[in-house]
């Protein structure tokens, strides 16, 4: 599978490419198609999916990297 995700600024995660979409406990989600925007501030109405309550809510996230690379050990 190859897929590409993109964090957009004050907005979701969109999803390209060759994905699976699971629960957490592993049962799998439809998409419903090839590109999803996954909610990242976590007060839509149709979670994971995105429906653009961030812009109700002003969510603020920069497009980049927020924390430290994770150790690799």
């Amino acid at each position: 599978m190859s897929s590409t995700i993109v964090p957009y600024p004050d907005g979701p995660l969109i999803v390209r490419g060759d994905f699976e979409l699971l629960t957490p406990d592993g049962e799998p989600i439809d998409p419903g198609r090839g590109t999803i925007a996954l909610c990242r501030c976590g007060k839509s109405a149709t979670k994971p999916f995105c429906d653009g309550t961030h812009k109700v809510v002003k969510f603020h996230a920069e497009a980049g990297r927020e924390t430290p690379v994770p150790r690799q050990d």
